[in-house]
C-alpha cells in the first residue's frame, strides 16, 4: 500500500548509484529537536523578544524537512513539542517536579502529525503547488496543536504563540479581528516562508510572495483596524499588599491590603479590587468580616471587590469566588472560578495520582468548581457601569472573556495570585494576557495580583500607566478609557481555529487522493530501447 505523503524508501542502489550522505545518529537529532522546539520561549516575556517569534520555528521546520522518513519526522515533532513545553512551563518545575517531564512528554505527542505535515509539504525539492500549500497548512496545523491543548485539563492555553506578541501594536489590533489565534497563524506562516527562502533556491519566490502576503495582513490590522471608540472612563483602584508568608501569612495579608485600601479615601474612585486569595474566611458565615469590608467600601466611597478562597458556608468544599461589597454591605453578587488549575488547585485522577502531593505543591484537597459566568453591576460612580470577573488562570481562555462581554461587561477584572512562582517568568507572562484579552474583547482589563504584576490595558489592549512589579506592596490607581466597540472576535469567535481544521482537512484529504505524493527519492534509471527503438 502506497504511503499518501510520499515514498518512504529508495530503491536498492546499484552499482552506479552514488553513496547515501552520512545521517545524524538518532539521539543526536532527537537532542537537537529538543533544543530546537525551545527556541520559540525567548520570545516570551520575561525575554520578552517579541522579533525572535517570527524566526524561532525555522531550525526546527529546517530539520524536519530533512528528515528520511514519515516516521522520523514525527518523532522530530514530537521531541520538538518536548522542548518547547519544558522550555515555556520551566518555571512549573519547583511546584510540580517530575511531572513537568511527563506532561511535556505526553504533550508533545500532539506535534507527531505535525512533523509528518511539515515534511510531506517542505521535505526534498517542493514543487510550487506544495510549498504554496505548505504556507497555509504548516500554521493551520500549528493552531490545531494549540487547540488541544488549550484545554483546561491538558494545561490551558499557556504559551501560545501568538500570546509573545501582546504588546505589538500591530498583533493587537490582529487579536481583535480574529483573537489570539490569528496571530499564531501569522508568526506560523512567517516562519514557513523564512524556512522556504533557506531551504528550496528554486521556491525562493514562493517564500518572498509568503512575506509579501503576511506583510499586507500585518499591514492591513496596523492600518485597516480601527481602534475602539473611546465612552467615557472608570477610575479602578488595584491593591497588592506583597508577600506574606508563614503561619500568619493571610491575617497579616488581609490587614496590609485594608491599610492599603484605606489610604484611598477621596480619590473618586469606581471600583477597588484585590488579587487573588486576598481573603481567607467566607464572608457569608463572619460577620464581622462583613461588617469590616462593608466599612472599608464605605471608607474610600466605592464599590470593593476581593476574592475568597476558603469553605463556602453555604455549601460544603473551597471555592474561589468574587464577592462585590459596597458601602451599603454585600451585594449578593458572587463568582466562583470555574476553570481551576491542575494540580495547583486540583488533582486529576487524584485516586491514581494523588502521590503528587508528597513530591511537589499539589493541592492537598480539590476546590470546587463554579457552574457559569457572573456580571456584576457597580452601584456607584459611573452609570451601568458592569464587571466581568475573572480568577487567575482563567484570563489565558479567550473564550471566557469574550463571553463576559457578550453577557454585558464594560470592565473585565482578573484577580490572581502568583507568589508561589515569585521569581520567574511566570507573573510577566500573566500579566501580559490581559493585554490580548482587551484588544480581542474591545473592554479595558484590570489584572490586580496579591503580589505582582498588577496592571491595566485599555479596550485597544496597550497598557495604562506602569506595571506594579513583584517587589511592590502599593495600590495605584488607573483612569481606563471605556468602549462600546464591538470587535470582530467578539462578535464572530474563533473562527480562524475553523478555518485551520478545514485546511488541515483539505490536505488530508489531497495527500489521500495523491495530489501531494512526493516521488521516491535515488536516481532516474536509463530509459528501456523497445524492439523498434
Amino acid at each position: 500500500m502506497r504511503n499518501p505523503w510520499g515514498a518512504e524508501s529508495a530503491r536498492a542502489p546499484g552499482r552506479d548509484a552514488a553513496p547515501a550522505p552520512r545521517r545524524t545518529p538518532g539521539w543526536a537529532r532527537s537532542l537537537l529537536a529538543v533544543g530546537c522546539g525551545a527556541l520559540p520561549a525567548l520570545a516570551f516575556p520575561a525575554p520578552g523578544l517579541w522579533w525572535w517569534a517570527y524566526v524561532c520555528l525555522v531550525p526546527w521546520l529546517l530539520l524536519v524537512r530533512t528528515a528520511p522518513g514519515a516516521r522520523r519526522a514525527a518523532l522530530d515533532g514530537w521531541c520538538g513539542g518536548v522542548g518547547f513545553l519544558l522550555a515555556v512551563h520551566h518555571w512549573l518545575l519547583p511546584s510540580v517536579h517530575v511531572f513537568l517531564l511527563v506532561m511535556a512528554v505526553l504533550l508533545g505527542l500532539l506535534w507527531l502529525p505535525w512533523g509528518v505535515l511539515v515534511r510531506a509539504l517542505l521535505g526534498g525539492a517542493p514543487s510550487p503547488r506544495r510549498a504554496a500549500t505548505a504556507l497555509v497548512a504548516v500554521p493551520s496545523g500549528w493552531l490545531l496543536i494549540e487547540l488541544a491543548r488549550s484545554w483546561e485539563g491538558l494545561g490551558g492555553p499557556w504559551g501560545l504563540l501568538g500570546a509573545s506578541q501582546w504588546d505589538v501594536p500591530m498583533a493587537l489590533r490582529l487579536a481583535s479581528v480574529g483573537g489570539v489565534w490569528l496571530v499564531s497563524l501569522l508568526v506560523v506562516a512567517v516562519n514557513t516562508a523564512v524556512a522556504l527562502l533557506l531551504a528550496a533556491r528554486g521556491l525562493r519566490s514562493v517564500g518572498v510572495a509568503g512575506l509579501a502576503a503576511c506583510a499586507l495582513v500585518a499591514a492591513t490590522a496596523a492600518w485597516g483596524v480601527g481602534v475602539p471608540r473611546p465612552a467615557g472612563s472608570v477610575r479602578v483602584a488595584m491593591v497588592q499588599p506583597g508577600v506574606y508568608d508563614g503561619p500568619e501569612g493571610a491575617a497579616r495579608r488581609l490587614d496590609r491590603a485594608v491599610e492599603l485600601t484605606r489610604g484611598l479615601a477621596g480619590q473618586r474612585l469606581d471600583l477597588v479590587v484585590w488579587g487573588e486569595s486576598g481573603v481567607g474566611r467566607d464572608p457569608a458565615g463572619d460577620p464581622a468580616l462583613t461588617a469590616r469590608l462593608t466599612a472599608l467600601a464605605r471608607t474610600v466611597d466605592a464599590p470593593l471587590l476581593v476574592n475568597v478562597d476558603a469553605r463556602r458556608a453555604d455549601r460544603p468544599g473551597i471555592y474561589k469566588s468574587a464577592l462585590l461589597f459596597t458601602p451599603d454591605g454585600p451585594t449578593g453578587d458572587r463568582y466562583d472560578k470555574m476553570r481551576l488549575v491542575p494540580f495547583g488547585e486540583y488533582v486529576p485522577a487524584r485516586g491514581l495520582l494523588g502521590w503528587a502531593t508528597s513530591v511537589g505543591k499539589a493541592a492537598e484537597e480539590d476546590r470546587r468548581r463554579g457552574t457559569e459566568p457572573v456580571v456584576m453591576r457597580l452601584p456607584s460612580g459611573t452609570p451601568g457601569l458592569t464587571v466581568g470577573p475573572l480568577v487567575c488562570f482563567e484570563s489565558a481562555f479567550p473564550d471566557m472573556s469574550r463571553r463576559l462581554v457578550r453577557d454585558g461587561a464594560d470592565l473585565i477584572v482578573v484577580q490572581s495570585a502568583t507568589s508561589t512562582f515569585q521569581r520567574s517568568w511566570a507573573p510577566a507572562q500573566h500579566a501580559s494576557l490581559a493585554a490580548l484579552r482587551a484588544a480581542e474583547t474591545g473592554r479595558p482589563v484590570a489584572h490586580v495580583t496579591l503580589t505582582g504584576i498588577s496592571a491595566a490595558y485599555g479596550p485597544d489592549g496597550r497598557r495604562v500607566g506602569e506595571p506594579v512589579g513583584t517587589d511592590a506592596s502599593t495600590a495605584v490607581v488607573r483612569e481606563l478609557p471605556l468602549s462600546g466597540t464591538t470587535t470582530v472576535y467578539a462578535r464572530w469567535g474563533d473562527w480562524p481555529l475553523y478555518g485551520a481544521c478545514v485546511v488541515v482537512g483539505a490536505v488530508c484529504a489531497a495527500a489521500g487522493a495523491g495530489l501531494l505524493r512526493r516521488p521516491a527519492p535515488g536516481r532516474r534509471g536509463r530509459r528501456a530501447r523497445t524492439g523498434r527503438g
